[in-house]
């Protein structure tokens, strides 16, 4: 436990039997009470890793996309009344050693959603970042501010803490079949401002590995759509 929460971390994979291993060793316990990794069809041997260093595995039984797959984490972490859930990268471009740093303001009673920027710590290195997400992730909270309403200087890092109020909230409809990719990412920390939730920012490392051992599955401009149109579809009304 961290203070008096009970909190569970959880990571979304898809073929990632390199990294998953490397990600679930380095969570601090006992901060953390349970390892979930979620298995997003994987072809490779991702879940029997993770399983075999002592993490919780959530099978979707075909790729169903990440949206689809965070949102059956958040059902699985409210079954068992975690308080906190932080999410991560199974890729393993997020430090888990960084997560008492997202934990720290919810239970400070400071915040109820904690977003981690890679753009707040002085001197980061972001690794062989590829151009088009250099790009990306610099222009999309810009745009987000502006729906938003409020500055934020991250929205694409999906390194993040929650508190259940928000995950158990009706009016952020998680379950919409248009979040089922990367919509639902940014559609939740746009929700989670828009209701007026406490939201705070820390400085977190991201650090892309090398091409050739993967780096991300985001295609540019094919998907760029998805981490767009949450904005678009909430800025105009077309969605709640």
């Amino acid at each position: 436990m961290y203070g008096n929460l009970r909190v569970i971390a959880m990571a979304p994979v898809l073929d990632e039997e390199q990294k998953i291993g490397d990600v679930v060793r380095r969570i601090p316990r006992p901060l953390v009470d349970e390892m979930l990794v979620i298995d997003d069809g994987s072809t490779d041997r991702s879940p029997e890793v993770a399983r075999a260093l002592g993490a919780s595995i959530l099978r979707m039984g075909r790729v169903a996309g990440v949206g689809a797959a965070l949102r059956a984490g958040f059902g699985y972490a409210l079954e068992r009344d975690y308080d906190v859930v932080v999410v991560m990268a199974g890729n393993g471009k997020d430090a888990p050693e960084e997560i008492p740093l997202l934990l720290e303001p919810i239970a400070a009673d400071r915040a109820d959603f904690v977003q981690g920027s890679r753009f707040l710590k002085p001197g980061s290195d972001f690794g062989p970042m590829p151009l088009h997400r250099r790009f990306a992730t610099r222009l999309h909270p810009i745009l987000f501010s502006l729906v938003a309403r409020r500055r934020v200087t991250e929205s694409t890092n999906g390194f993040r803490a929650i508190h259940r109020r928000i995950l158990s909230d009706p009016r952020i409809q998680l379950a919409q079949e248009w979040l089922d990719q990367y919509e639902l990412e940014p559609y939740l920390y746009l929700r989670t401002i828009r209701l007026g939730y406490r939201t705070a920012e820390v400085p977190v490392t991201k650090i892309y590995p090398p091409r050739e051992v993967g780096q991300t599955k985001m295609r540019p401009f094919v998907d760029w759509w998805s981490i767009l149109r949450p904005l678009v579809y909430l800025g105009l009304g077309i969605k709640r």
